[in-house]
């Protein structure tokens, strides 16, 4: 099969076609043939080492694919072959052919392609695990979103939304500002020119936000303490902005506070299949009644994707940024 390797560390160029031997399934796994796959932070971060694949992983990139089952151990899962599919992957998901937990596995929402289909599984996996199991976001509660455009972003606001909690979310310009609002988010603040502290306050009566979700870390950490409801929780998903901060321990201890985080790659096969049986559940008819949609800014044929990488890293993207395999 054809994949994209990554040759050594380094710039988006170290990204190389390259063929491999069609991955065989184990027990439990099934062999999807690939027609499109997300491109996530987490795939550029392997591509400069900063991100160390998992014990029994594929070196290959990539997170989440969508398209066929052709092989693997079906009896008892309530797949089979032929079935159209996304799924969250170990890795390996720059290629033709990926393996799968049948677990991680979810249907293609109806009406929708498998490159919308494979923008899906990282972010919705991400933001449940995050803001609905680990953050705890009850009914009547809100979240600030940062980082509010980006793949995460765009799907944290849409289903906060949709399951009817107030969203507010950050941005970096005001395009991407009008993005979230688009999506549902009820304030979009930008974030080069607005305090989201004040903005936040000010929406809230003073109150603050029950759940914020993270991806930036550093200097914004007293801030977003500063932003919390009594009894809020700040969940970090990501350091984008560094991996230290000075945290004000008053406030946590008076107001009970909650500070945690969580990636979700290293978790158990096990784990993430709780999270599917969750989604399917609680998202998927959400997506298929056209309430939560994905947002799929641009494609990249499979043999480009040191260009999506060039893209990811610019940041100037709006949601998902997917790879297609030519003859899928």
């Amino acid at each position: 099969m054809r994949a994209i390797e990554i040759t050594q560390p380094g710039p988006p160029d170290v990204l190389q076609l390259c063929e491999r031997p069609v991955p065989q399934p184990r027990a439990g796994e099934v062999l999807i043939r690939v027609h499109a796959a997300g491109v996530n932070r987490p795939d550029v971060l392997q591509r400069t080492g900063s991100y160390p694949v998992p014990p029994g992983a594929s070196d290959l990139p990539g997170l989440e694919v969508a398209g066929e089952i052709v092989d693997g151990e079906l009896a008892g899962t309530g797949l089979k072959k032929g079935d159209m599919v996304c799924a969250l992957v170990h890795g390996g998901g720059y290629a033709e052919y990926c393996l799968a937990h049948a677990g991680q596995c979810l249907p293609i929402p109806q009406g929708y392609s498998p490159v919308e289909a494979a923008s899906l599984p990282e972010t919705c996996f991400t933001v449940w695990s995050n803001v609905f199991d680990r953050g705890a976001l009850a009914q009547g509660e809100s979240l600030l979103v940062q980082g509010g455009s980006s793949g995460i972003g765009v799907t944290a606001i849409q289903i906060a939304h949709a399951l009817g909690h107030r969203v507010f979310a950050t941005a970096g310009s005001d395009e991407k500002v009008k993005a979230c609002v688009a999506l549902g988010a009820e304030i979009g603040i930008n974030y080069k020119t607005e305090d989201f502290v004040d903005v936040v306050k000010q929406a809230t009566g003073g109150k603050g936000v029950d759940v914020i979700l993270d991806m930036v870390g550093g200097d914004y950490v007293p801030r977003e303490i500063k932003c919390l409801a009594n009894d809020g929780r700040l969940v970090f998903i990501a350091l984008l902005g560094g991996g230290k901060a000075e945290v004000p321990l008053g406030p946590i201890l008076i107001r009970r506070l909650t500070v945690t985080g969580s990636t979700l790659r290293p978790r158990s096969d096990e784990f993430k299949a709780a999270i599917a049986a969750k989604l399917k559940e609680r998202v998927w008819p959400l997506i298929d009644a056209g309430k939560i949609k994905p947002v799929v800014y641009k494609t990249f044929p499979l043999e480009d994707a040191a260009k999506a990488h060039e893209l990811m890293e610019s940041s100037q993207h709006i949601g998902k940024i997917v790879l297609t395999v030519a003859d899928a």
